[in-house]
């Protein structure tokens, strides 16, 4: 059986080595975090870990998450501040507590505890993009209720606006990989340094198990990128894989999850994009915007492959 690494298109600096940890005969699930972990600490990525965009006081904070499909084993971190690896921190969660989502000081202590190295993740380039993007020379820490307020009202401002990114990024990227290895395991990870200017300590579908991550063995598995909101309420990566469930095949299990999506009564709908691997390995990704591709490699690719991604047209997520 010949092993599979999918991505998202931010993926392509991590597939190669994700393909290799297969080649090398190991698991779905050290290939998937062999790969995240290089868009993790690649400084020109702004919507995933070390020089992530970001929150509204300016503080970075990363969500991640892993999941094997044998097992249904998983684990994930939110809202983790001072570590670059929180795939690595997702992964030890999964195998060394009774836990799946740990957040916030918490996330940082286990980092802390298991020896992570601490990092300052808001980088000069960063950060000018966030104070010019605000517009604001605001005292990040005064607390007066004005300023509070025009914190919230950037927030909804940029729920809509992906101009207040940085140029040719969305404000709420994230890395997603998927693979299958020889044994016909499979696993999945998700990583983000989540919605740019968001309000502090929120998370959204990256480190939720079934929402922006979901791997199962017996039908396959997805991952997702996008407004993290919409699919913590549709369930959105647990969705394809239940519809491959029953029965239906990898292309129309995306459209379906893709159009509940529409039934969503959400002023701030945007773009959605979501990449798969059914149960055989097959890959697939769907879009709701076009243009959008994902990077597939196989153990028999000398290189990794770009594909268009498949449109599904949603009503206001575009």
């Amino acid at each position: 059986m010949t092993g599979i690494v999918v991505a998202s298109a931010n993926g392509r600096i991590g597939i190669e080595t994700a393909v290799d940890v297969l080649r090398a005969g190991d698991s779905a699930l050290d290939a998937v975090i062999a790969g995240t972990r290089l868009v993790e600490a690649n400084p020109e990525d702004h919507t995933v870990g070390y020089s992530g965009l970001p929150n509204l006081l300016g503080e970075v904070e990363l969500d991640a998450s892993v999941m094997e499909g044998r097992g249904l084993r998983a684990g994930s971190v939110g809202a983790l501040k001072g570590y670059q690896d929180a795939v690595d921190l997702a992964r030890t969660v999964m195998d060394e507590l009774p836990h799946v989502l740990i957040a916030g000081e918490g996330a940082a202590r286990l980092a802390h505890e298991t020896g992570l190295h601490p990092r300052d993740l808001l980088t000069p380039e960063a950060e000018t993009i966030w104070r010019e993007r605000l517009g604001t020379d605001h005292d990040t820490q005064d607390a007066s209720s004005r300023y509070l307020s025009r914190l919230r009202e950037i927030v909804r401002a940029t729920a809509s606006d992906a101009d207040l990114a940085s140029s040719g990024e969305p404000p709420h990227g994230t890395v997603n990989f998927l693979a299958r290895d020889r044994a016909g395991d499979i696993a999945a990870a998700v990583s983000t340094s989540g919605w740019a200017w968001k309000y502090p300590g929120r998370m959204g579908d990256s480190p939720v198990i079934g929402a922006g991550n979901y791997a199962d063995n017996r039908w396959g598995a997805a991952a997702c990128t996008g407004r993290g909101e919409m699919a913590q309420r549709c369930c959105t990566a647990h969705s394809v894989v239940t519809f491959m469930r029953f029965g239906l095949s990898l292309e129309d299990a995306l459209r379906m999850a893709m159009t509940d999506l529409a039934h969503l009564d959400d002023p701030y709908a945007s773009e959605m994009n979501i990449v798969a691997l059914d149960k055989d390995g097959v890959p697939g990704a769907a879009s709701t915007a076009r243009g959008k591709t994902y990077v597939v490699m196989s153990e028999d690719m000398s290189a990794p492959e770009e594909r268009t991604r498949t449109i599904v047209p949603v009503e206001g997520a575009s």
